[in-house]
């Protein structure tokens, strides 16, 4: 009797271990016909004083079946996300030859102007823009005022610009002394879009590619 407890409860972990390995298939029929050999299996080989419960088979067999159903949803999941990429890229190349603001600090030169913008999180009495070499020197400033709350654009004459490398910048905004918050954005131009590892990415001019979701504006 107790061999038949032990073989009984055996056939259940192995049935329930089916149900495990399913859970990393790629193939739900494949998964199934694996558990229905193994449940076949233990039935011949259980012993007839003392059957498997049938609520316990019953029990085992949704279970493999709900596995199944999960491994469907997520297969279709999985191809739509597909193609909704294909479609985004497809919707996104129209933006190829446009400019773009990203958050960052390099500037990209274009005809000899570099753009950007930089985003204030309160109303400021000062806004400076330094122009900064790549070593980090200042070789300019542009002094915008007062600004208010939002974004604001600047632009930069880099005709006399010589130095190897990219220029950066630095925001300085203050309102009665204070400092207030900024976000620096550059301006750059798309050169092409692409999809990577399931979603869209953009490549720029001035930089290695970015991110659809890093994309702040597109003008």
């Amino acid at each position: 009797m107790l061999s038949s407890t032990v073989s009984t409860a055996s056939g259940v972990n192995a049935i329930t271990d089916a149900a495990s390995v399913k859970s990393a298939s790629t193939d739900p029929a494949a998964a199934q016909d694996r558990f229905m050999k193994l449940l076949v299996a233990q039935l011949n080989n259980q012993d007839p004083m003392n059957p498997m419960d049938n609520a316990q088979m019953t029990s085992q067999i949704a279970q493999i079946n709900t596995v199944t159903g999960i491994q469907q949803v997520n297969d279709t999941l999985k191809s739509m996300a597909e193609q909704f990429t294909s479609l985004q890229v497809l919707q996104g190349a129209s933006m190829v030859g446009h400019d773009v603001l990203v958050e960052g600090s390099t500037l990209t030169r274009n005809a000899g102007v570099a753009k950007g913008a930089v985003d204030l999180a309160g109303n400021a009495d000062i806004v400076k823009i330094e122009i900064l070499s790549p070593g980090g020197q200042v070789i300019d400033t542009l002094n915008l005022g007062a600004l208010g709350t939002g974004r604001h654009s600047f632009e930069w004459n880099a005709a006399g610009y010589q130095a190897a490398g990219e220029p950066s910048f630095r925001v300085t905004a203050t309102s009665a002394g204070q400092s207030v918050g900024t976000v620096s954005l550059t301006q750059d131009r798309v050169r092409s879009v692409a999809s990577e590892a399931g979603a869209m990415t953009v490549q720029l001019q001035g930089r290695s590619s970015v991110a659809y979701s890093a994309i702040k504006a597109i003008l």
